[in-house]
């Protein structure tokens, strides 16, 4: 059985993940001093509380520079290979992700880094691929950011030998249009002798169509859920397969509506770093087609949570929102929190026994997760 047979599909059940937790501001765009920064003992507190608590999966993103302004959003953050292995060393059940940016790493050492991290963590290892958008961050590494459908194929042929380079026993030559190696090999292979999970992201459908072919996982950025069932359901058309569909998402839980609300106003509206929220639109979109009031909407989106789907509530709200998703036929979803340490309590507390009473998640037990037993 393939690790995403047994980690999707072996217990039925909404996956929770913690996203973008190696960067600073818990995915907001804010100078609320409340927000997050990644220090690695606030970090390794929270995983070990995750961990415990029963969350799925950790993943984190790859990024070199912040988003600027006041805030400089993302500004400060751990690198997530390296990240990945320390988190696998310091907990027991849990998934833990990288990110990589594919033209930045040359697979020969990415395969032997994710195979590193997958020992750690007795095949709690996963992969996340991203085929590059920020030119900021290429020019840093001298590195051309191609054309938008080309980095799809440059992504492929990378994955290819990846998974080559995972599974072959003897050494093989790889002759692409990007890639020209010879006598490639490397041991050991991934834990336990099945391949690590692999997630993709992808909002245009050339993005999409790679990762319905390529992925156990597809990431993908909810916008509305009046829409979100069939999105789902032709994603996974596309794919032809067992595949994952993950959400990327961020989470205001208060213990009342009205707690939530202050809290948001208090994040976006009196603390928003809406210079930051600019440079993040230039950087991620193209906003000319856009209306004001769409545009500011946008804005406010990535002030609150990196552009990701907003969930705000109570306790009873949240839970009642994860299912309305889950219900639309997504797997699970990572969440970005605007501080870790302190907002996680009340959703293990509150909105987790919810979830379960609603049947949407499986209560925690040692035996449900591989890698337990250490």
């Amino acid at each position: 059985m393939s690790r995403a047979d047994a980690w999707i599909y072996g217990q039925k059940s909404f996956k929770f993940g913690l996203f973008v937790m190696n960067c600073s501001g818990g995915g907001a765009l804010s100078t609320a001093p409340e927000c997050w920064m990644p220090t690695w003992d606030d970090s390794l507190a929270v995983a070990k509380m995750a961990d415990d608590a029963g969350v799925d999966f950790l993943l984190p993103v790859a990024r070199w520079i912040g988003y600027g302004g006041a805030s400089d959003a993302q500004g400060v953050s751990f690198e997530s290979l390296s990240w990945a292995s320390a988190m696998l060393a310091s907990t027991k059940r849990m998934k833990v992700f990288a990110t990589v940016h594919v033209p930045l790493l040359h697979p020969v050492f990415a395969a032997k880094q994710a195979v590193t991290a997958d020992h750690v963590g007795h095949g709690r290892f996963g992969l996340n691929i991203v085929s590059g958008w920020n030119d900021a961050e290429f020019k840093m590494f001298g590195a051309p950011l191609l054309e938008h459908d080309e980095r799809y194929n440059y992504s492929e042929e990378w994955l290819e030998i990846v998974r080559k380079i995972w599974s072959e026993d003897e050494p093989f030559d790889y002759h692409g249009k990007h890639f020209n190696i010879n006598g490639v090999i490397s041991r050991p292979k991934p834990f336990g002798g099945t391949q690590p999970l692999v997630m993709s992201a992808g909002s245009s459908g050339t993005g999409r169509a790679f990762a319905a072919k390529n992925a156990d996982c597809l990431f993908m950025t909810i916008i509305r859920l009046e829409t979100l069932a069939q999105e789902t359901a032709t994603l996974r058309q596309a794919a032809n397969r067992p595949v994952g569909i993950f959400g990327s998402a961020h989470i205001i839980c208060r213990p009342t509506e009205r707690e939530a609300d202050e809290f948001y106003n208090y994040l976006v509206h009196e603390k928003g770093d809406w210079e930051a929220a600019e440079n993040a639109v230039i950087m991620r979109t193209d906003s000319r087609s856009m209306s004001v009031d769409a545009m500011r909407q946008f804005k406010q989106r990535f002030i609150s949570g990196s552009g990701t789907y907003l969930y705000k509530g109570s306790p009873d709200q949240i839970a009642e929102q994860i299912k309305q998703v889950s219900d639309a036929g997504v797997d699970g979803a990572a969440f970005a929190m605007p501080n870790y340490l302190t907002d996680f309590p009340l959703i293990r507390d509150e909105v987790f026994p919810r979830l379960e009473r609603l049947g949407v998640r499986v209560p925690v037990s040692a035996d449900q997760f591989e890698g337990a037993e250490r």
